[in-house]
Protein backbone atom coordinates (compact mmCIF):
# COMPACT_ATOMS: atom_id res chain seq x y z
CA UNK A 1 0.00 0.00 0.00
CA UNK A 2 1.13 3.59 -0.67
CA UNK A 3 -0.23 6.14 1.98
CA UNK A 4 -1.74 9.50 0.39
CA UNK A 5 -0.53 11.89 3.24
CA UNK A 6 -2.25 15.56 2.53
CA UNK A 7 -1.43 17.75 5.40
CA UNK A 8 -2.52 22.20 5.27
CA UNK A 9 -0.88 24.66 7.33
CA UNK A 10 -3.57 27.56 8.14
CA UNK A 11 -2.05 30.54 9.16
CA UNK A 12 -2.92 34.18 9.38
CA UNK A 13 0.07 37.14 11.23
CA UNK A 14 -1.10 40.17 13.32
CA UNK A 15 0.07 42.81 10.12
CA UNK A 16 1.25 45.99 11.86
CA UNK A 17 0.11 48.96 11.13
CA UNK A 18 2.09 51.02 8.76
CA UNK A 19 4.15 53.10 11.35
CA UNK A 20 7.35 55.87 10.35
CA UNK A 21 9.43 56.98 13.02
CA UNK A 22 7.36 60.22 13.30
CA UNK A 23 4.74 58.66 14.04
CA UNK A 24 2.95 58.62 18.00
CA UNK A 25 1.82 55.27 19.20
CA UNK A 26 -0.57 55.21 22.01
CA UNK A 27 0.02 52.39 24.41
CA UNK A 28 0.56 49.05 22.47
CA UNK A 29 -1.77 50.13 19.59
CA UNK A 30 0.59 48.57 17.02
CA UNK A 31 -1.41 45.81 15.10
CA UNK A 32 -3.25 46.92 11.80
CA UNK A 33 -6.54 45.50 13.07
CA UNK A 34 -9.17 46.43 10.54
CA UNK A 35 -6.99 44.78 7.81
CA UNK A 36 -6.32 41.89 9.88
CA UNK A 37 -10.04 41.17 10.79
CA UNK A 38 -10.81 41.76 6.98
CA UNK A 39 -8.12 39.65 5.32
CA UNK A 40 -9.50 36.99 8.21
CA UNK A 41 -12.94 37.42 7.26
CA UNK A 42 -12.01 37.23 3.61
CA UNK A 43 -10.29 33.96 3.70
CA UNK A 44 -12.75 32.38 5.74
CA UNK A 45 -15.56 33.11 3.45
CA UNK A 46 -13.06 31.74 0.41
CA UNK A 47 -11.08 29.31 1.61
CA UNK A 48 -11.84 27.71 5.61
CA UNK A 49 -15.49 27.53 5.10
CA UNK A 50 -15.97 26.03 1.77
CA UNK A 51 -13.15 23.82 2.11
CA UNK A 52 -13.92 22.67 5.40
CA UNK A 53 -17.12 21.76 4.24
CA UNK A 54 -15.61 19.94 1.01
CA UNK A 55 -13.52 17.81 3.03
CA UNK A 56 -16.36 16.63 5.45
CA UNK A 57 -18.28 15.83 2.36
CA UNK A 58 -14.83 13.93 1.08
CA UNK A 59 -14.70 11.63 4.32
CA UNK A 60 -18.68 11.00 4.02
CA UNK A 61 -18.86 10.16 0.54
CA UNK A 62 -16.05 7.46 0.52
CA UNK A 63 -17.23 6.18 4.15
CA UNK A 64 -14.43 7.63 5.96
CA UNK A 65 -11.66 6.33 3.37
CA UNK A 66 -10.45 10.05 2.78
CA UNK A 67 -7.98 11.45 5.48
CA UNK A 68 -6.15 14.65 5.77
CA UNK A 69 -4.19 16.95 8.79
CA UNK A 70 -3.83 20.44 9.53
CA UNK A 71 -1.41 22.59 11.11
CA UNK A 72 -3.36 25.63 12.55
CA UNK A 73 -0.98 28.71 14.12
CA UNK A 74 -2.04 29.92 17.53
CA UNK A 75 -2.25 33.33 15.50
CA UNK A 76 -4.73 32.25 13.08
CA UNK A 77 -6.70 30.31 15.83
CA UNK A 78 -7.31 33.60 17.93
CA UNK A 79 -8.81 35.81 14.98
CA UNK A 80 -10.96 33.10 14.14
CA UNK A 81 -12.16 33.03 17.72
CA UNK A 82 -12.62 36.65 17.92
CA UNK A 83 -13.66 37.44 13.91
CA UNK A 84 -14.81 34.08 12.18
CA UNK A 85 -16.00 31.71 15.10
CA UNK A 86 -17.95 29.87 12.29
CA UNK A 87 -15.19 28.85 10.64
CA UNK A 88 -13.30 27.92 14.00
CA UNK A 89 -16.26 25.72 14.61
CA UNK A 90 -16.12 24.10 11.08
CA UNK A 91 -12.19 23.07 11.96
CA UNK A 92 -13.64 21.17 14.88
CA UNK A 93 -16.09 19.64 12.91
CA UNK A 94 -13.32 18.08 10.76
CA UNK A 95 -11.64 16.97 14.24
CA UNK A 96 -14.43 15.36 15.16
CA UNK A 97 -14.96 12.91 12.21
CA UNK A 98 -11.83 11.36 14.02
CA UNK A 99 -10.58 11.36 9.80
CA UNK A 100 -8.53 14.02 10.35
CA UNK A 101 -5.43 14.75 11.84
CA UNK A 102 -4.23 18.53 13.87
CA UNK A 103 -0.62 19.05 14.50
CA UNK A 104 1.40 21.16 17.25
CA UNK A 105 3.79 23.77 16.04
CA UNK A 106 4.59 27.00 17.66
CA UNK A 107 1.87 29.32 19.11
CA UNK A 108 2.90 32.98 17.11
CA UNK A 109 4.30 30.73 13.98
CA UNK A 110 7.68 32.05 15.03
CA UNK A 111 11.21 31.53 13.80
CA UNK A 112 12.49 30.73 18.04
CA UNK A 113 13.61 27.26 17.17
CA UNK A 114 16.51 29.29 14.89
CA UNK A 115 17.90 31.05 17.70
CA UNK A 116 15.73 30.88 21.17
CA UNK A 117 15.31 27.21 22.21
CA UNK A 118 13.70 28.51 25.90
CA UNK A 119 11.39 30.78 23.73
CA UNK A 120 10.80 27.77 20.97
CA UNK A 121 9.61 25.41 24.26
CA UNK A 122 7.95 28.14 25.62
CA UNK A 123 5.70 28.85 22.25
CA UNK A 124 5.35 24.81 21.78
CA UNK A 125 3.60 24.26 25.35
CA UNK A 126 1.74 27.20 24.60
CA UNK A 127 0.07 26.03 21.20
CA UNK A 128 0.21 22.28 22.17
CA UNK A 129 -2.51 23.22 25.16
CA UNK A 130 -4.56 25.24 22.41
CA UNK A 131 -4.80 21.96 20.30
CA UNK A 132 -5.35 19.35 22.86
CA UNK A 133 -8.38 21.78 24.41
CA UNK A 134 -9.93 22.17 20.64
CA UNK A 135 -8.98 18.80 18.91
CA UNK A 136 -7.04 15.91 21.22
CA UNK A 137 -3.83 16.10 22.16
CA UNK A 138 -0.94 16.10 19.26
CA UNK A 139 1.34 13.73 18.24
CA UNK A 140 2.54 15.41 15.23
CA UNK A 141 4.89 18.48 15.35
CA UNK A 142 5.03 20.62 12.19
CA UNK A 143 7.70 23.79 13.05
CA UNK A 144 7.17 27.61 11.38
CA UNK A 145 7.84 27.08 7.42
CA UNK A 146 9.06 23.42 7.80
CA UNK A 147 12.23 24.57 9.02
CA UNK A 148 14.50 21.73 11.23
CA UNK A 149 17.71 20.52 11.59
CA UNK A 150 19.40 17.72 13.79
CA UNK A 151 19.06 20.34 16.77
CA UNK A 152 15.14 21.24 16.49
CA UNK A 153 14.84 17.66 15.77
CA UNK A 154 16.00 16.26 19.11
CA UNK A 155 14.64 18.95 20.97
CA UNK A 156 10.98 18.36 19.27
CA UNK A 157 11.42 14.43 20.37
CA UNK A 158 12.37 15.71 23.92
CA UNK A 159 9.02 17.42 23.83
CA UNK A 160 7.33 13.78 23.34
CA UNK A 161 6.53 14.27 19.96
CA UNK A 162 6.58 11.26 18.02
CA UNK A 163 5.92 12.21 14.36
CA UNK A 164 7.50 15.53 12.57
CA UNK A 165 7.10 17.27 9.19
CA UNK A 166 10.06 18.58 6.57
CA UNK A 167 10.71 19.49 3.55
CA UNK A 168 12.27 17.00 0.67
CA UNK A 169 14.93 18.99 -0.49
CA UNK A 170 17.06 17.59 -3.12
CA UNK A 171 20.23 19.10 -1.49
CA UNK A 172 18.92 17.23 1.97
CA UNK A 173 18.18 13.74 0.34
CA UNK A 174 20.54 13.60 -2.50
CA UNK A 175 19.81 9.89 -3.86
CA UNK A 176 17.59 9.38 -1.23
CA UNK A 177 14.01 9.11 -1.61
CA UNK A 178 11.14 12.11 0.22
CA UNK A 179 8.82 9.19 0.02
CA UNK A 180 9.80 6.85 3.09
CA UNK A 181 9.99 7.77 6.67
CA UNK A 182 13.54 8.94 8.02
CA UNK A 183 15.10 9.32 11.40
CA UNK A 184 16.99 12.28 11.84
CA UNK A 185 20.76 12.28 13.29
CA UNK A 186 20.76 12.11 16.94
CA UNK A 187 17.21 11.31 17.89
CA UNK A 188 15.95 7.37 18.74
CA UNK A 189 12.17 7.65 18.16
CA UNK A 190 10.72 10.23 16.25
CA UNK A 191 9.79 9.81 13.03
CA UNK A 192 9.87 12.50 10.18
CA UNK A 193 7.82 12.64 6.94
CA UNK A 194 9.11 14.72 4.17
CA UNK A 195 7.18 16.56 1.72
CA UNK A 196 7.01 15.70 -2.19
CA UNK A 197 7.96 19.12 -3.13
CA UNK A 198 6.84 18.67 -7.04
CA UNK A 199 3.64 16.67 -6.28
CA UNK A 200 2.86 19.19 -3.95
CA UNK A 201 3.62 22.52 -5.72
CA UNK A 202 1.70 21.42 -9.01
CA UNK A 203 -1.67 22.11 -6.68
CA UNK A 204 -0.29 24.98 -4.40
CA UNK A 205 1.51 27.02 -6.89
CA UNK A 206 1.04 25.59 -10.99
CA UNK A 207 -2.35 24.77 -10.92
CA UNK A 208 -3.67 28.14 -12.02
CA UNK A 209 -0.86 28.44 -14.13
CA UNK A 210 -2.03 28.83 -18.05
CA UNK A 211 1.50 29.07 -18.60
CA UNK A 212 2.16 25.83 -17.54
CA UNK A 213 1.92 22.77 -19.96
CA UNK A 214 -0.44 20.69 -17.78
CA UNK A 215 -2.87 23.30 -17.46
CA UNK A 216 -5.72 22.58 -16.86
CA UNK A 217 -4.75 20.09 -14.23
CA UNK A 218 -7.62 17.76 -13.68
CA UNK A 219 -8.23 15.51 -10.76
CA UNK A 220 -8.13 12.05 -13.14
CA UNK A 221 -4.60 13.20 -14.26
CA UNK A 222 -2.93 14.34 -11.28
CA UNK A 223 -4.12 10.81 -9.77
CA UNK A 224 -2.58 9.03 -12.28
CA UNK A 225 0.76 10.50 -11.23
CA UNK A 226 0.52 9.91 -7.85
CA UNK A 227 -0.46 6.21 -9.28
CA UNK A 228 3.11 6.42 -11.30
CA UNK A 229 5.56 7.30 -7.88
CA UNK A 230 8.10 4.72 -8.36
CA UNK A 231 9.94 2.42 -5.96
CA UNK A 232 10.53 2.47 -3.05
CA UNK A 233 7.56 5.20 -1.99
CA UNK A 234 5.96 4.21 1.12
CA UNK A 235 3.86 7.31 1.32
CA UNK A 236 3.35 10.51 -0.92
CA UNK A 237 3.54 13.58 1.62
CA UNK A 238 1.65 16.62 -0.22
CA UNK A 239 2.22 19.39 1.81
CA UNK A 240 0.30 22.75 0.99
CA UNK A 241 -1.04 26.14 2.41
CA UNK A 242 -4.37 26.05 2.85
CA UNK A 243 -5.42 28.77 1.95
CA UNK A 244 -4.23 27.77 -1.67
CA UNK A 245 -7.69 26.81 -1.59
CA UNK A 246 -9.78 29.47 -2.95
CA UNK A 247 -7.85 32.23 -1.64
CA UNK A 248 -4.12 32.02 -3.60
CA UNK A 249 -6.14 30.51 -6.57
CA UNK A 250 -9.66 31.04 -6.58
CA UNK A 251 -12.82 29.27 -7.09
CA UNK A 252 -13.20 30.21 -10.49
CA UNK A 253 -9.56 28.14 -11.33
CA UNK A 254 -11.86 24.91 -10.90
CA UNK A 255 -9.03 23.95 -7.89
CA UNK A 256 -12.12 23.27 -5.39
CA UNK A 257 -13.66 21.27 -7.85
CA UNK A 258 -10.48 19.62 -8.54
CA UNK A 259 -10.14 18.57 -4.76
CA UNK A 260 -13.51 17.62 -4.53
CA UNK A 261 -13.21 15.24 -7.09
CA UNK A 262 -9.48 13.84 -6.36
CA UNK A 263 -10.42 11.44 -3.34
CA UNK A 264 -12.44 8.84 -5.98
CA UNK A 265 -9.26 9.27 -8.22
CA UNK A 266 -7.05 8.14 -5.66
CA UNK A 267 -8.71 5.01 -4.35
CA UNK A 268 -9.55 3.93 -7.63
CA UNK A 269 -6.36 2.09 -7.37
CA UNK A 270 -6.92 -0.38 -4.37
CA UNK A 271 -3.23 -0.16 -3.67
CA UNK A 272 -3.67 3.27 -2.42
CA UNK A 273 -5.13 4.92 0.52
CA UNK A 274 -5.13 8.55 2.58
CA UNK A 275 -3.54 8.30 6.13
CA UNK A 276 -2.64 11.24 8.72
CA UNK A 277 0.83 11.71 9.52
CA UNK A 278 0.31 9.93 12.47
CA UNK A 279 -0.92 6.71 11.11
CA UNK A 280 1.84 6.82 8.84
CA UNK A 281 4.85 7.21 12.04
CA UNK A 282 2.81 4.54 14.21
CA UNK A 283 2.60 1.68 10.88
CA UNK A 284 5.85 2.52 8.92
CA UNK A 285 9.48 1.97 9.97
CA UNK A 286 12.60 5.13 9.04
CA UNK A 287 14.26 3.81 6.68
CA UNK A 288 17.62 4.82 8.05
CA UNK A 289 19.04 7.98 9.62
CA UNK A 290 18.82 11.67 7.63
CA UNK A 291 22.13 13.98 8.76
CA UNK A 292 20.39 17.34 8.55
CA UNK A 293 23.44 20.06 9.69
CA UNK A 294 22.05 22.69 8.31
CA UNK A 295 18.15 23.96 8.52
CA UNK A 296 15.92 22.82 6.13
CA UNK A 297 12.50 24.75 5.08
CA UNK A 298 10.04 24.71 2.28
CA UNK A 299 10.37 28.22 1.36
CA UNK A 300 11.98 30.10 -1.70
CA UNK A 301 14.39 28.02 -3.96
CA UNK A 302 16.81 27.96 -1.36
CA UNK A 303 14.95 26.18 0.94
CA UNK A 304 16.86 27.74 3.84
CA UNK A 305 16.40 30.38 6.17
CA UNK A 306 17.08 33.10 3.45
CA UNK A 307 13.61 34.20 3.26
CA UNK A 308 13.96 35.58 7.01
CA UNK A 309 16.70 36.07 7.23
CA UNK A 310 18.68 36.38 3.97
CA UNK A 311 19.58 40.41 4.49
CA UNK A 312 21.09 42.53 7.07
CA UNK A 313 17.53 44.42 7.52
CA UNK A 314 16.23 41.30 8.29
CA UNK A 315 18.64 40.09 10.86
CA UNK A 316 18.97 43.24 12.50
CA UNK A 317 15.29 43.25 12.65
CA UNK A 318 15.59 40.08 14.25
CA UNK A 319 17.84 40.12 17.02
CA UNK A 320 16.47 43.54 17.81
CA UNK A 321 12.92 41.68 18.65
CA UNK A 322 14.50 38.73 20.57
CA UNK A 323 16.85 40.82 22.62
CA UNK A 324 13.69 41.90 24.34
CA UNK A 325 13.22 38.80 25.54
CA UNK A 326 14.31 38.56 28.99
CA UNK A 327 12.93 41.61 30.16
CA UNK A 328 9.59 41.17 28.63
CA UNK A 329 9.39 37.84 30.88
CA UNK A 330 10.58 39.05 34.03
CA UNK A 331 7.35 41.84 33.59
CA UNK A 332 4.93 39.21 32.83
CA UNK A 333 3.33 38.85 35.67
CA UNK A 334 2.40 42.48 36.00
CA UNK A 335 2.06 43.39 32.11
CA UNK A 336 1.33 40.08 31.06
CA UNK A 337 0.25 42.14 27.46
CA UNK A 338 3.98 43.13 27.13
CA UNK A 339 4.44 39.38 26.67
CA UNK A 340 1.84 38.98 24.39
CA UNK A 341 2.73 41.79 22.44
CA UNK A 342 6.51 41.17 21.66
CA UNK A 343 5.68 37.45 21.12
CA UNK A 344 3.39 38.83 18.30
CA UNK A 345 6.71 40.51 16.80
CA UNK A 346 8.30 36.79 16.79
CA UNK A 347 5.86 36.01 14.40
CA UNK A 348 7.93 34.82 11.29
CA UNK A 349 5.73 37.05 8.78
CA UNK A 350 7.20 39.91 10.15
CA UNK A 351 11.03 39.57 8.98
CA UNK A 352 9.50 38.05 5.87
CA UNK A 353 8.25 40.90 4.38
CA UNK A 354 11.58 42.20 4.73
CA UNK A 355 13.13 39.83 1.91
CA UNK A 356 14.87 41.47 -0.98
CA UNK A 357 14.80 38.43 -3.24
CA UNK A 358 14.68 38.37 -7.01
CA UNK A 359 12.50 36.30 -9.99
CA UNK A 360 9.90 33.98 -8.80
CA UNK A 361 11.13 34.06 -4.84
CA UNK A 362 10.23 38.25 -5.21
CA UNK A 363 6.83 37.76 -6.45
CA UNK A 364 5.41 35.59 -3.64
CA UNK A 365 6.92 37.76 -0.86
CA UNK A 366 5.12 40.54 -2.90
CA UNK A 367 2.00 38.80 -3.11
CA UNK A 368 2.00 38.04 0.66
CA UNK A 369 3.60 41.54 1.62
CA UNK A 370 1.24 44.24 2.67
CA UNK A 371 3.85 46.83 2.14
CA UNK A 372 5.10 48.82 -0.82
CA UNK A 373 8.25 47.89 -0.72
CA UNK A 374 11.31 45.71 1.93
CA UNK A 375 12.48 49.02 3.36
CA UNK A 376 8.97 50.36 4.07
CA UNK A 377 8.42 46.74 5.89
CA UNK A 378 11.89 47.29 7.38
CA UNK A 379 10.89 50.79 9.11
CA UNK A 380 7.85 49.79 10.21
CA UNK A 381 8.87 46.81 11.99
CA UNK A 382 11.69 48.69 13.90
CA UNK A 383 9.49 52.21 14.21
CA UNK A 384 6.79 49.41 16.49
CA UNK A 385 10.22 48.02 17.95
CA UNK A 386 11.13 50.97 19.33
CA UNK A 387 7.84 51.64 20.84
CA UNK A 388 7.54 48.94 22.52
CA UNK A 389 11.18 48.65 23.90
CA UNK A 390 10.05 52.18 25.59
CA UNK A 391 7.15 50.66 27.13
CA UNK A 392 9.17 48.23 28.59
CA UNK A 393 11.35 50.64 30.03
CA UNK A 394 8.62 52.47 31.19
CA UNK A 395 7.35 49.39 33.26
CA UNK A 396 11.01 47.99 34.21
CA UNK A 397 11.42 49.39 37.94
CA UNK A 398 14.81 51.70 38.44
CA UNK A 399 17.20 50.77 40.07
CA UNK A 400 18.27 51.57 43.74
CA UNK A 401 21.51 53.92 44.10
Amino acid sequence: MIDVVFYFQVHQPYRLRKWKPQDRIRKLELFDEPLNRLVAERVAERCYLPMNRLLLDAIERTDGQFRCAFSLSGTVIRQMRDWVPDALDSFVALAETGNVEFLCETSQHSLAAVIDLAEFEAQVEQQRATVTDLFGAPTTFRNTELILDNAICRKVEQLGFECMMGEGADRLLGWRSPQVPWRPKGCESLKLLLRSYSLSDDIAFRFSNRKWPSWPLFADTYATWLHDVPPPAQFIGLFMDYETFGEHQGAQTGILEFMRHLPEQVLQKPTFRFRTPAQVAAEREAAGELDIDKPVSWADVERNLSAWLGNPMQQEAHARIYALREQVLTLAKKRPDLLEAWRQFTTSDHVYYIATKHHSDAEVHDYFSPYDTPHAAFVTVMTALDHLRAEVQKATPKKKQ
